[in-house]
């Protein structure tokens, strides 16, 4: 299991719409919006680095809004 979280940055007025989308895609545990550098911030969950590669990709990149993604993959210590 590999989990990490997107800090996304969208389009103004589209923060909200965004989120309702961003929840809809398998693999997100949960999905907020935050102040500073990024819009919002998900927390995403996949068996493996491809699926949760594929979920960004494919699914929050083609999101109407989304202007840009930063993913930060979780490690264990």
């Amino acid at each position: 299991m590999v989990s990490a979280y997107v800090f996304i940055t969208t389009q103004v007025g589209k923060v909200k719409k965004v989120i309702e989308e961003v929840k809809k895609i398998e693999g997100v545990e949960e999905a907020k919006a935050v102040t500073g550098s990024f819009d919002i911030v998900a927390k995403l969950s996949a068996k493996d680095l491809g699926t949760l590669t594929k979920a960004i990709i494919e699914k929050i990149h083609e999101i109407d809004g989304v202007l840009d993604t930063q993913t930060a993959i979780i490690v264990e210590l």
